[in-house]
């Protein structure tokens, strides 16, 4: 196994992100963006990756390839351990975000939100707590870790258990503010969505409520889905792509199971074969600054999945489809004896419900735009969204000029 090692910071860094993300390249989304187009418009919301590549070729357990990592999202800052209210929810269950007993029966969430992949849950789980007790915030001590994952056992030696202690902790303090990395970094570093190279999006939204602006931040870990229903700006273009179908860079993989796949490079007559048509997870983590309480928030996390079908995903059976929402409204509530809290109506958050829609979607278009072409264990090779390709499309159905 000829040997590769690259373990990237990426905190506030785009240096891993080379493609220019969707508005950029002219995709049309309705809504307003802030500043950053990012989770990180939320004032005070910070966000840590570690991205880890290691090897190629073959597979061989314990050795690698390795294409992993792990983000973070603190909704105050790393420096901080007051919580925020919050409430989550799952469009299908076949998958793993530990600590949400508790956010629903307390209404707070006490620390970060950990994303990894499938077998490195409890690690970083872990490694939470040891970082809060290091850093004396005894109020984590009496929250559970929140940590989700997807699986990346296409493009990564999941098996080997390459994620650490140590590199959670490297996630956690790279948190920073400001612009958030895309697509192969972080916990997204091996994920494939709609059959194409995945990861990490995020996009954001602005909103007026009674005179108030508000915002709304979204990051994805995207890893769900089928090619063929995959749909951009309202336009089925997943079915009419050419070409990028995952392949083998390696005649001998050692999963058997990826022996269907053609070899890259060479003909194929028909429709080749799937990676894994319409299986996998995503996560999303939904930020604002409006006050809202947990009831409100779970409407709130109940609304992405709405940005998740306007991309195609069905949630399917084998599919973990996992939101938290958080306000990081109403300070100091969380560890007050008697706390007086603003509300927003309900009868106001429609703009909010359609911020969350609409920058959903456009955080999972950027993840799949940001990610570049992945080969990993056993010579598999997830393309790239061919994004011109993908324009052409648009701008025939007349989305684009």
């Amino acid at each position: 196994m000829r040997f590769l090692s690259i373990l990237l910071l990426a905190g506030v860094t785009l240096a891993a992100q080379a493609r220019p993300r969707a508005r950029e390249l002219g995709i049309p989304f309705p809504g307003t963006p802030g500043s950053l187009n990012a989770i990180t418009d939320v004032a005070g919301v910070e966000v840590g990756q570690v991205t880890v590549i290691r090897g190629d070729g073959r597979l061989v357990v314990g050795q690698g390839p390795v294409r992993t990592g792990i983000t973070a999202v603190f909704p105050r800052g790393h420096r901080s351990s007051d919580p925020v209210m919050a409430a989550w929810w799952t469009l299908n269950g076949n998958g793993e975000m530990t600590g949400t007993t508790w956010v629903e029966e307390s209404g707070y969430l006490w620390g970060p939100v950990g994303i990894t992949h499938t077998l490195s849950v409890g690690v970083v789980r872990d490694a939470v707590i040891s970082w809060a007790v290091a850093r004396d915030y005894d109020e984590f001590l009496w929250a559970l870790p929140v940590v989700a994952e997807t699986w990346d056992g296409g493009l990564n030696d999941i098996k080997g258990m390459h994620i650490t202690r140590e590199l959670a902790f490297q996630a956690l303090d790279s948190a920073r503010a400001g612009p958030v990395a895309e697509g192969n970094v972080g916990g997204g570093t091996g994920m494939v969505c709609h059959e194409f190279k995945g990861g990490i999006g995020t996009a954001s939204r602005q909103v007026e409520i009674g005179g108030a602006r508000y915002t709304v931040g979204i990051l994805v870990q995207c890893n769900y889905g089928g090619r063929r229903r995959l749909s951009i700006a309202g336009v089925p273009v997943g079915a009419q792509l050419q070409g990028a179908e995952p392949c083998l860079a390696i005649a001998d993989p050692a999963d058997s199971t990826l022996r269907r796949l053609p070899r890259c490079g060479a003909r194929t007559s028909g429709s080749a074969a799937s990676v894994r048509e319409e299986v996998g997870s995503i996560i999303i983590v939904a930020a604002t600054d409006a006050p809202l309480l947990p009831h409100q928030l779970k409407r709130i996390a109940k609304r992405a999945a709405l940005g998740v079908g306007r991309m195609g995903g069905i949630g399917s059976d084998s599919s973990g489809d996992i939101f938290l929402a958080f306000s990081t409204a109403n300070p100091g509530s969380g560890g007050a004896a008697l706390a007086q809290v603003s509300m927003l109506a309900n009868e106001q958050m429609n703009p909010l419900f359609e911020a969350t829609v609409d920058a959903t979607e456009e955080a999972i278009v950027n993840a799949m735009v940001a990610a570049e072409t992945m080969t990993g264990a056993d010579g598999l090779r997830i393309f790239a969204l061919p994004t011109d390709q993908v324009l052409a499309l648009l701008r025939k159905a007349g989305r684009v000029r």
